[in-house]
Formats: C-alpha cells, structure tokens, sequence
C-alpha cells in the first residue's frame, strides 16, 4: 500500500489566510474594542519561581497543574485501559452474563453526562471507599522518603485521598471509550482466524491469547494512542471537585490576577504542548502499522 504524500493545494492557502485573518480581527477587537491592557510579563512567573531557600528554580503554579495533568493522565489511562480491555473481551465473550456486564457498562457511563459522572464516583470513591481502605492513615504513617516517591509519582499525603478518587474517576469514564476501541479492534480479525484457531483445537482463551489479540492489537493501538491524548483534555473536567490540575489552577489565577485573556491563553498553549507532539506520534504509529500490514 502506497501512501501520498500531502501536498498544499489552494484551497488550504486560502483557509490559512481567513484564519489568520479572522485570529487577527478577534485581536483587534480585543484591543480595540474592550480596550483590554495585555500584561504578559507577570505570566513567566506563574510557570516557574526562584526559591532562595532550595536555591534552586522551582515549579509554580501552572506547572505545577500542568504535572499533576500529567499524572491524571498517565495513571487514569493505564488503569483505564486494564479495566476497558476486560470488559472489551467481556463484550465479545461467548458468556451471556459477561456480555451483558460489558454492554451495561458502556451504555451507562457513555450516556450519561460526564460532569454527573464526576460528582458521583468521585464523592462515592472518595467518602465511603477511601475511608474503608484506610488510605489517609495509610500515606502518613510512612517515611518521608516513601511519602517523597507517592508525592512525586501521585500526590502530596494531604492531597493523595483527592487524587486517587480523580483518578479512578477518570479511568472509568474513558474505560467506557477504550471497551469500545478493543470490541471493534477484536471484531475486526477475519472469521478465518477464529474458525483456524478452533480447528487447531484451541480453546477460547488460547485463540483469544495466541492468534487474535497479537493481530488486534495492531489495529487497537493507534485509536487507544488517540484516546490518550482525549483523556488529557477530559482531566480538565475534574476541576470542578477542586483537583488542583492545569485548569484548576489556571482559574485561580485568574481569579487573584484578573489576566482572563492571558490566563486561558497560556493553559491552551501548555495544553497544546502535551497533546500537539503525541498527535503527531499518533499519526506516525498509524503510518507505521498501515505498512506493517502491507
């Protein structure tokens, strides 16, 4: 399979120009016509500080939201993606029950608003199951190194309760996309390979494990890279239970600066910056597996 090569025909010039026309026109009017004073000068210092006693450059604040996007992110997707490739596999299981633990799943957290879903698992996982596990008392009567390491790879002890129920939170919303994503990559695979394997004698588990997953997980992998960078953006929504991510963050201070504009601004830039270079991955790991199967 041969793949072109893009090319910049006209009809992309003249989008180009009626969207750096129409970003210059908003410019204007901001100027113009709200008279808005731009002070980006007081935005480097909410990005990193100078602390004389480390003596060292330190993280400030949106940063520090920024990391603890990353931290979302990373942990909600791989926790995500266990709890969606079980219950993937529960959707195209040969057990009536399982198919239907699958199906109610994804039917239930897929049609309901994500920002109910939020309020729900997070005040369910944090008031009564945290407090069950015994998490809290758990955190504090460790070391200080090893409250060092879970600060660095989670979050501080006295935020550590909240993160993990964002987190939990966050994987289950996009387990319901990822279920999907391993239902179709799954399906996917020719009949021949089931109807292969099964003469091989092979069992269930055996054709899903040796024949049909190292076949689907070539088609799963891109679509799942993508859903990634959709949990990245969809960690934003937990600022409204007070997770101190890059949103969160980023509406503190504009509440104590009054800088809206440059606020939003550089939280969509830093936001850019973490998706922006894995979309561009996305795009080559699909270039990649659409000449692996050729």
């Amino acid at each position: 399979m041969r793949i072109k090569k893009a090319k910049i025909t006209p009809l992309d010039i003249a989008v180009g120009l009626l969207v750096a026309g129409l970003a210059a026109y908003i410019f204007y009017r901001i100027k113009v016509g709200l008279h808005y004073k731009w002070n980006w000068g007081v935005i480097p210092q909410y990005l990193f500080r100078y602390d004389s006693e480390q003596g060292r450059w330190v993280a400030n604040i949106l940063m520090q939201g920024l990391f603890t996007t990353i931290r979302l992110s990373v942990w909600g997707t791989l926790l995500g993606t266990v709890i969606g490739t079980v219950m993937g596999l529960f959707r195209v299981s040969t057990s009536l029950f399982k198919r239907l633990v699958g199906r109610t799943f994804v039917e239930l957290i897929r049609n309901a608003p994500p920002l109910v879903l939020i309020f729900i698992f997070y005040f369910f996982v944090s008031d009564q199951i945290m407090p069950i596990l015994g998490v809290d008392d758990f955190i504090r009567s460790r070391t200080e190194s090893t409250q060092a390491v879970l600060a660095f790879f989670f979050a501080p002890p006295e935020r550590f309760t909240a993160f993990i129920s964002a987190m939990i939170t966050i994987a289950v919303f996009e387990a319901a996309y990822i279920t999907e994503i391993v239902r179709a990559g799954i399906q996917s695979i020719e009949k021949g390979q089931w109807e292969a394997s099964y003469a091989l004698g092979l069992s269930w588990w055996y054709q899903m494990r040796d024949v049909i997953m190292p076949q689907a997980t070539q088609r799963i992998l891109p679509p799942l890279a993508g859903q990634f960078i959709s949990t990245i953006k969809d960690s934003a929504i937990v600022s409204v239970i007070s997770i101190q991510e890059l949103t969160f963050q980023g509406m503190e201070l504009m509440a104590s600066t009054y800088l809206t504009i440059e606020c939003w601004i550089s939280i969509a830039v830093l936001y850019l910056i973490l998706t922006l270079p894995l979309s561009l991955c996305v795009s080559r790991l699909e270039i990649y597996m659409q000449r692996s199967e050729a």
